[in-house]
């Protein structure tokens, strides 16, 4: 689903020309044409694209015309494209929808804790000694867009979560968040 505020920005001129950058690269004559604006409209609205990391300068062309400067090509960035809607949510909705009623919640549960060792295991070989793997784990849930941090408790070094990464998504489905917990 697309908010309001996404649908507004996406009718904006500088909407249009990412929308347009997504579909292919281009230069600024050819998306100064698209939008019926001059080529320095386009390069305002292009230098502050660049400056916010949504798009960025590829090398450069012949122009059309065959004299002159090169054209500089522009392309979306990654940043960019995660500006548009994805399908994850309703995917991961659905997905956690059949596995809780396949299985019921423990086994839910259960192949979730799994999924989430597998996932302390592709980190684990950065990780030598508990202190570092507690470190190496806070930064991997963090990197997951979690809140997570070293804490001591009663003499040990513990895991202080926050946040869950995927509690926005996962609202009927509380075991996703528990993945990450150690087991006690």
């Amino acid at each position: 689903m697309v908010s309001n505020r996404n649908e507004r920005y996406f009718e904006s001129t500088r909407g249009q020309v990412v929308t347009l950058l997504r579909r292919s690269d281009h230069t600024v004559e050819e998306l100064a044409r698209a939008l019926g604006l001059t080529d320095n409209g386009i390069r305002t609205h292009l230098v502050i694209l660049e400056r916010d990391g949504i798009v960025r300068q590829r090398g450069s062309v012949r122009s059309s015309s065959g004299g002159g400067k090169p054209a500089y090509v522009y392309e979306l960035t990654q940043e960019g494209e995660d500006l548009f809607p994805k399908a994850y949510d309703p995917v991961l909705r659905r997905l956690l929808d059949v596995l809780s009623d396949q299985l019921g919640p423990e086994g839910s549960e259960a192949l979730l804790r799994s999924v989430g060792r597998r996932l302390a295991e592709e980190h684990s070989t950065r990780a030598d000694g508990a202190h570092v793997r507690l470190e190496t784990a806070v930064e991997v849930l963090n990197e997951l867009g979690g809140l997570a941090e070293l804490e001591e408790r009663d003499g040990a070094v513990v895991i202080r979560g926050y946040s869950c990464p995927l509690a926005g998504v996962t609202p009927d489905h509380p075991e996703v968040c528990r993945m990450v917990k150690p087991r006690h």
